[in-house]
């Protein structure tokens, strides 16, 4: 009988319970190959959430075709993305979550099951590489190392996170719009949670979300949400000094080369 338990445990730690959370707003146009992206996987040890944010779009009727298959789905206002992440994991039940928001897609029905079969599932963090923008640049995860005190290296779209860590950390900070997976990935690293990565692509991020956009307007709210990241995250004076000469040059540097590639785009 020991024996029987074992095995059942064993099963259970390769076939976890994953909670996909998709954020929406007025998210219409691309939503349904999210939505399908999800349902068509082979692995099936899935629950699907999706937690939308008062859409005024067609959104809610393309929902409303799948709440059969939809484990969970809210339409309410938020305070935005980080508190409606937030509201997803409170009401999830599995071991891991991965957040695909309705611009995003899992890059192929296996994938999933192809990703869980080669992780370490005693892991807190399965980070996968993603597909980028039109032009499908892979995107490969640094992981956790000294970099990412300094520019964020996990994708969450590409990233399974225990349930356990994310409500231990507090989940995500609502103060961010755009840097609230960054702050994340952070405060788990300096909290020694564990990684581990996954050589395969997860799954396709448009370039059609506000953490996307690459004018130069935009690109300064996020680098000034990272220095709010870092400012917020650091734990000493040393530290503090590295951050300030690290703003002096990367900020001039960012706009350099801001600059330039609009200048190349003209010719």
């Amino acid at each position: 009988m020991k024996g029987r338990k074992y095995f059942i445990a064993r099963r259970q730690l390769k076939t976890p319970l994953i909670s996909i959370i998709t954020i929406s707003l007025n998210a219409e146009k691309h939503i349904e190959q999210a939505i399908q992206s999800v349902l068509g996987q082979t692995y099936k040890n899935i629950e699907y959430i999706v937690v939308d944010g008062g859409s005024t779009d067609g959104t809610i009727e393309i929902l409303n075709k799948y709440t059969n298959r939809i484990t969970h789905f809210i339409s309410e206002n938020d305070e935005g993305i980080a508190d409606a992440m937030n509201k997803g994991v409170a009401i999830a039940k599995g071991a891991y979550v991965l957040f695909l928001h309705a611009d995003d897609y899992f890059i192929d029905d296996t994938i999933l099951e192809k990703t869980v079969g080669l992780s370490d599932t005693t892991a807190d963090i399965i980070a996968c590489r993603i597909q980028f923008g039109r032009h499908f640049k892979i995107y490969k995860p640094r992981g956790f190392n000294f970099w990412i005190n300094f520019k964020q290296g996990i994708y969450h779209q590409g990233a399974l996170c225990r349930r356990s860590l994310i409500k231990e950390l507090n989940g995500f900070d609502k103060q961010f719009r755009i840097a609230m997976d960054y702050d994340f990935f952070l405060r788990a690293y300096h909290s020694r949670a564990k990684l581990f990565k996954v050589p395969v692509i997860l799954t396709v991020m448009r370039d059609t979300g506000i953490s996307s956009r690459q004018d130069w307007k935009d690109l300064k709210i996020r680098f000034d949400e990272e220095k709010q990241v870092h400012q917020k995250n650091c734990d000493s004076f040393s530290m503090s000094i590295v951050y300030k000469f690290y703003w002096l040059l990367y900020l001039p540097y960012r706009r350099l080369h801001y600059a330039a590639r609009r200048k190349g785009s003209k010719k």
